[in-house]
C-alpha cells in the first residue's frame, strides 16, 4: 500500500504507525515543501526500515507543468456566458470579459478548430471556433466564473512541451542525490516523455548503479491514442492513474474502463 506523507504524518511515531498498518511505499510530493523537509522524511522512513529490518520503498512525485491563464483587470474575475465568444491570446494585458492572456504559446499552436479547452478543472468549457497568429477564439459551451491563473486542460491536443519543468529537473537531481526508490513522472503525454526522464537519470548516474524505478502518471487522454499506452507500459516500471486529472479531460464514467485497459 502507498501512503502520501503530509504535515500530519511527518514524525517517526506516525510514519511507524502507517508502516505497521500496512504501508510499504511512502510518497513524497515535490509539489509542496522544501528539499530539506523531504530529506528529513526520507531519513525517518529509513530509520523505521532499519528498526524493523523490512524494506520500505520511497517514491518522489514530480510536480510537472502547471498550465494556467493570465490575470484579469477585475480581481473578482469575469463571468463567461454560454454562447459567447472568448479569446485566449498572447497579449499580456490583464483580461476582461472578452479575452485573457494565455502564457503558453504551445496551446495556441497545437489547438485546432473544434478542440475543447477546460478551465478551472472543467468548471468552464470552451470549444475553439477560430484561430490566428497568437490567439484562439472560443465559443463558451459551459459558462461560469474565470479568475486569475486558473488551470487550463487540453484534452484534444498534444502540447509540444517537456513534461519536466526546470523545477522538476532540480527536484529530480535532488531525488537522485538522496536516494529515492521510485520517481513518479507527471503530465505524461507520450512514450518519449519516459525516454526523456530515463536519459536524465542515466546522465546523473552513467554507471547505472541501482537507478530508481519510473512510475508513469496517466492523466492525459493522449496516453491512449494509437499505441502510446503499450509503449509507455513497456518503457516504465509502474503506472499510477491520476483519476482526478484524467476525469477532467475524459468523461468521468470512462475512467474505470481506461483503468481496465491499462
Amino acid at each position: 500500500q502507498l501512503a502520501t506523507l503530509g504535515p500530519a504524518s511527518s514524525d517517526f511515531e506516525m510514519i511507524e504507525k502507517l508502516f505497521l498498518a500496512g504501508a510499504d511505499v511512502f510518497r513524497l510530493n515535490f509539489s509542496h515543501g522544501e528539499h530539506a523537509q523531504k530529506k528529513e522524511l526520507l531519513d525517518i522512513i529509513r530509520a523505521v526500515e532499519a528498526k524493523y529490518d523490512h524494506p520500505i520503498a520511497i517514491l518522489g512525485d514530480l510536480q510537472g507543468p502547471k498550465i494556467r491563464t493570465g490575470t484579469f483587470a477585475n480581481p473578482a474575475g469575469e463571468l463567461l456566458q454560454a454562447g459567447q465568444i472568448f479569446r485566449f491570446d498572447s497579449d499580456e494585458t490583464p483580461g476582461n470579459a472578452q479575452r485573457v492572456f494565455l502564457p503558453h504559446p504551445e496551446i495556441l499552436e497545437a489547438s485546432e478548430v473544434g478542440h475543447v479547452l477546460l478551465i478551472d478543472d472543467g468548471k468552464v468549457k470552451v470549444v475553439v471556433s477560430g484561430k490566428g497568429p497568437g490567439y484562439l477564439d472560443c465559443e463558451v459551451v459551459v459558462g461560469g466564473m474565470i479568475k486569475d491563473r486558473k488551470g487550463v486542460n487540453t484534452p484534444d491536443s498534444i502540447l509540444e512541451i517537456s513534461c519536466l519543468t526546470p523545477k522538476d529537473r532540480e527536484d529530480l537531481d535532488y531525488m537522485l542525490g538522496i536516494g529515492v526508490d521510485w520517481v513518479a513522472l507527471s503530465f505524461v503525454q507520450r512514450p518519449e516523455d519516459i525516454v526523456e526522464i530515463k536519459r536524465l537519470i542515466m546522465s546523473y548516474n552513467p554507471n547505472n548503479a541501482n537507478p530508481p524505478h519510473i512510475m508513469a502518471k496517466i492523466e492525459k487522454p493522449s496516453c491512449f491514442w494509437g499505441d502510446n499506452l503499450e509503449r509507455i507500459v513497456e518503457l516504465c516500471d509502474g503506472i499510477m492513474v491520476a483519476r482526478g486529472d484524467l476525469g477532467v479531460e475524459c468523461q468521468p464514467e470512462d475512467v474505470p474502463i481506461l483503468q481496465k485497459t491499462i
